[in-house]
């Protein structure tokens, strides 16, 4: 498994009140990860969710305060609230997680990769949006 790419963002509210709204995932769910399509699998915190003709496994972990996304063959985006004095500090970190075919993840995951930072971006704001707090991306 390999980093690819770590983004992160302040929320100017506790890691309990960010994760409550994160962690509410499933479709319909009120976290800006939440994924439309039909549920294909689900075992409590672990389900599979259909979109676009693609299968998205994702996983919930309450006591890590963080949400797991992995794709059908190279794709996992680690998504976690952790304590910041000035609130949350919201970290997702995109992981190439194919055995071998680098040369491959390299073509495919340019699109995603390229997107993720406006992604993220919009994530913060509509959490923003949501706890009625503010958030920013934090430029490295």
């Amino acid at each position: 498994m390999t980093e690819l790419l770590v983004l992160r963002g302040v929320v100017e509210a506790a890691p309990d009140v960010v994760a409550g709204v994160l962690l509410d995932v499933r479709p319909g769910g009120r976290s800006p990860l939440a994924t439309d399509g039909p549920i294909e699998e689900s075992d409590g915190d672990e389900f599979v969710v259909v979109h676009d003709g693609s299968k998205l496994t994702v996983r919930v972990d309450h006591t890590a305060r963080s949400v797991t996304q992995e794709g059908e063959w190279w794709y996992r985006g680690v998504t976690s609230v952790e304590p910041d004095p000035r609130g949350s500090l919201l970290v997702t970190r995109i992981y190439n997680i194919a055995p071998g075919h680098r040369w491959a993840v390299r073509m495919v995951s340019r699109g995603p990769l390229h997107a993720a930072p406006t992604a993220f971006a919009t994530q913060l704001e509509r959490l923003s949006r949501e706890l009625g707090v503010a958030a920013w991306v934090e430029l490295d």
